[in-house]
């Protein structure tokens, strides 16, 4: 089993930055990839951004793509987002997630998430 913790949101006006945290504990020592995930009220859950787990290989909604960067420290134990040029539609509920293999569809374990909100 890994647990996942999720840090770091808040509430910012667009424009701002946010960097969110999510540190693992329990089975680390597998390899395990990461994603962030998000859920605006109302919505559906969304994929955010994914990261291997070496780093090497990084994919991103296109909807980030160019202000969200995903990064690892694999000897914390912990997965970043950082958030720039924030817009009130990036308010939601953001999630990190991990899973076995980074090509799978489906991810293993799941945060509590933590609310990120943008206002305008």
């Amino acid at each position: 089993q890994v647990q996942l913790a999720e840090s770091g949101g808040g509430l910012v006006q667009a424009g701002g930055s946010l960097r969110l945290s999510c540190a693992a504990s329990g089975r680390t020592f597998r390899p395990y990839a990461m994603g962030w995930f998000r859920q605006a009220l109302g919505k559906d859950r969304e994929f955010v951004a994914a990261i291997s787990w070496s780093g090497g290989r990084t994919s991103y909604a296109d909807s980030v793509k160019g202000r969200f960067t995903i990064s690892r420290d694999n000897a914390k134990n912990t997965v970043y987002l950082q958030m720039n040029s924030l817009k009130p539609e990036d308010t939601a509920v953001y999630f990190c997630a991990a899973k076995l293999n980074y090509y799978n569809r489906d991810y293993d374990y799941w945060g509590q998430g933590t609310q990120v909100t943008v206002s305008s």
